[in-house]
């Protein structure tokens, strides 16, 4: 069997906890791996088919309002535990602005200062939902140390925007 990508392998686990419709695999994945692990609803029912193909999902019936659900398999189960089990490459930090303020010279600092500001919203509201999921009692404690990373990551994020003045005041 070929391996799993890291997409289909997040949508095996949380079909290991049970029943889901696309839909509902599509959210749960925004919700708890979104700001890490993008998956677009096209990439979540692509794979549905793909994995369902290779008989690692099965239809489940359906659900409310007539959706799909899709179970895990026996052999999906056996594939998502070799997935899981093994070592995880090593991040690759893929941040736009990041890659942006590199250049910065090319654009001076008052204008990098403006797009770290537009930025800052999205990342303030990241950390206040990695907050409310971090109360939430529905998660286990593998899903409270992943949202717990969440937390300390935006934190780290608004930090470093808060000290971008200082740093870029000695390139004006």
């Amino acid at each position: 069997m070929t391996e799993l990508n890291p997409t289909a392998a997040a949508l095996l686990g949380f079909l290991a906890d049970g029943e889901l419709s696309g839909y509902e695999l599509a959210k749960a994945a925004d919700e708890i791996i979104g700001d890490f692990w993008h998956v677009t609803r096209s990439q979540v029912y692509r794979e549905l088919a793909a994995l369902s193909e290779r008989g690692l999902v099965a239809p489940a019936g359906t659900g409310p309002r007539a959706k799909q659900l899709y179970r895990i398999t026996e052999p999906g189960r056996e594939a998502f535990a070799g997935w899981v089990a093994r070592q995880p490459q090593i991040e690759q930090i893929r941040y736009p602005l990041l890659l942006t303020m590199a250049f910065g010279s090319s654009l001076g600092a008052d204008r990098l200062l403006e797009f770290a500001e537009a930025h800052r919203g999205a990342h303030e509201e990241r950390l206040a939902r990695y907050r409310s999921l971090r109360d939430d009692s529905g998660l286990d404690g593998y899903q409270r140390a992943t949202v717990a990373f969440g937390v300390r990551y935006e934190e780290a994020v608004l930090a470093w925007m808060a000290e971008l003045p200082a740093i870029l005041a000695e390139c004006r």
